[in-house]
C-alpha cells in the first residue's frame, strides 16, 4: 500500500492491547483464510490490482465478484430480492423529494447504519450544511448521537426546510443514482464507497472507525475521487469542503 500511513490502517491494527477483541478477531480471520480452499470477496479487481495481487500471494484461489449490489439485480428469485440489504426502513418520501430538484444540485448526508458521533459533531455538521447554501438530504437515524437522540437544533430546521430533507432512511443505492444527487458526504464505509463508486458521484468523506479510514485513503488519494474531513469536525470546514463539492473544481 504505497504511501500508507499509520492513521490510515484499519484501526484494530493500531491497537497497543495484544488481547484486543477485534486484533484477536482479524487474527483469527488471517489464519483461517490460509486454510481456505478459496476466497470470495465483494471487490472488483481494476479497481484494487495491488492489493489483490499481495492477497494473492496468502490464497492463489481469490474470486472478485463485486460490486454485490449490482450482481444482486441479476437475481431472478423474488424470495431472494424480497430479503434486502438494509438494516432500516426505507422512507420512499426521499424518492419523491429528489424528483422536485435540478440535476446535480443536492448533498447527499449519510453516515451509515452503526456509525455514531457526538452531540457536538452532530451540530457542526449541521451548521456546516446550513451556511454552505446548499441543498441536502440528510439521513439521521435514532441512534446516529452517543446516549443520545439525533435531535437537530430548531434554528437549523427552521433556516433550511426549504432546501433540505432530514429523514431516517433510505435507499442508499436508488439515492446515489439519482440525477439530482452531485455530492456524497459519507462515512466512508465499504458499501458506501464501492455504492458511490458505481453511481459516479464524488464525495467527502468523515472516517473514524473499522476500516473506513483506509477506504477514505484510496478514495482521496489513490483513486481521486473524495476528499477527507478532518476528525474533529467543525462548521466552517464543513461550508468550504461542501461548497468544493458541489460548485469548485477539484469536486
Amino acid at each position: 500500500m504505497k504511501a500508507i500511513r499509520l492513521r490510515d490502517l484499519l484501526m484494530f491494527l493500531r491497537t497497543t492491547d495484544l488481547n484486543d477483541i477485534m486484533l484477536n478477531f482479524i487474527l483469527q480471520k488471517m489464519k483461517r483464510r490460509r486454510e481456505a480452499s478459496a476466497i470470495i470477496l465483494n471487490r472488483y479487481g481494476a479497481l484494487e490490482e495491488d492489493v489483490l495481487n499481495a492477497l494473492s500471494s496468502i490464497n492463489s484461489l481469490m474470486y472478485t465478484i463485486g460490486p454485490l449490489h449490482i450482481l444482486a439485480k441479476q437475481i431472478d428469485d423474488e424470495n431472494l430480492k424480497a430479503i434486502g440489504s438494509n438494516l432500516w426502513d426505507e422512507e420512499l418520501e426521499c424518492i419523491e423529494w429528489l424528483n422536485s430538484k435540478e440535476p446535480n444540485s443536492v448533498v447527499y448526508v449519510n453516515f451509515g447504519s452503526i456509525a455514531v458521533m457526538t452531540t457536538e459533531q452532530l451540530i457542526e455538521f449541521a451548521w456546516g450544511l446550513a451556511d454552505s447554501g446548499k441543498q441536502f438530504l440528510w439521513i439521521t437515524r435514532p441512534d446516529l448521537v452517543v446516549g443520545d437522540s439525533a435531535i437537530l437544533p430548531s434554528q437549523f430546521v427552521t433556516q433550511t426546510k426549504e432546501r433540505s430533507l432530514i429523514a431516517s432512511w433510505c435507499c442508499q443505492e436508488q439515492v446515489l443514482n439519482h440525477p439530482s444527487i452531485g455530492g456524497f458526504l459519507t462515512h466512508s464505509g465499504w458499501n458506501s464507497t464501492i455504492e458511490s463508486i458505481c453511481a459516479g458521484v464524488p464525495r467527502i468523506s468523515w472516517p473514524f472507525f473499522a476500516e473506513r479510514q483506509t477506504n477514505c485513503r484510496y478514495c482521496c488519494t489513490e483513486w481521486e475521487i473524495g476528499m477527507e474531513i478532518d476528525s474533529n469536525v467543525k462548521r466552517n470546514e464543513v461550508e468550504k469542503l461542501v461548497r468544493e463539492l458541489m460548485d469548485g473544481e477539484k469536486g
